[in-house]
């Protein structure tokens, strides 16, 4: 018997990815999005957002927000799998290195701005400081990051005709949002979530067609 190879699997066959990894994006989806929307309510950004004091019930949201930012993390990775998956073993290296290091970055400024926005549960730590950092980590950089992620993606999927068309322009649209106005408009991050929802249940689609 040939030594090294997996139990089941015969010398230079691949492993499939898990079924489950399609349902990583919608999950990434839903629990960033629900983050979001209680980061977004229990920490107000803008004018006047200094002087609100923080009560309990926002107490209450942020820690949820920030109990579910892992999770996220963790099933955005696996989407990320499940996207290269998709596109198979053709993509371009230059754009796949793209790919990959956005998509990394943008789990560690998500990470990074939980974890601020942690701060202000805590009583002896500047909520104000907390609450702009957890914003500009996110917004000014992590949707940056979210952009040329989407590009990239979006730019493996036309090149190897893995996406409609309509979805690479709702990519680059999205992309367009998130990388231009994402950190002069409230609410646009919920973009980032939303493409990742239509690609994932894109990719469901189409294994389901799939033999």
């Amino acid at each position: 018997m040939t030594q090294g190879a997996p139990p089941g699997t015969s010398p230079g066959q691949s492993l499939s990815t898990p079924r489950a990894a399609g349902l990583a994006g919608v999950v990434f989806a839903v629990l960033l999005a629900a983050a979001i929307v209680l980061a977004r309510i229990a920490l107000p950004e803008g004018g006047g957002a200094d002087k609100i004091e923080v009560t309990s019930g926002q107490r209450n949201a942020v820690t949820t927000a920030v109990e579910l930012v892992p999770f996220a993390g963790i099933a955005f990775l696996w989407f990320m799998g499940a996207l290269r998956e998709h596109t198979g073993a053709a993509e371009d290296r230059f754009v796949a290195t793209v790919f990959l290091g956005s998509g990394l970055i943008f789990v560690a400024t998500l990470f990074g701005s939980a974890a601020a926005a942690g701060t202000v549960l805590d009583a002896d730590q500047p909520q104000d400081f907390g609450r702009h950092y957890a914003y500009t980590l996110l917004m000014t950089y992590g949707m940056r990051m979210a952009a040329v992620f989407v590009f990239a993606t979006s730019t493996i999927g036309r090149r190897l005709g893995v996406f409609p068309r309509w979805l690479t322009l709702a990519g680059s649209v999205a992309g367009l949002v998130l990388l231009v106005i994402g950190s002069a408009v409230p609410w646009s991050e919920l973009v980032f979530p939303a493409w990742s929802l239509i690609v994932s249940l894109y990719i469901l689609r189409a294994r389901r067609r799939s033999p």
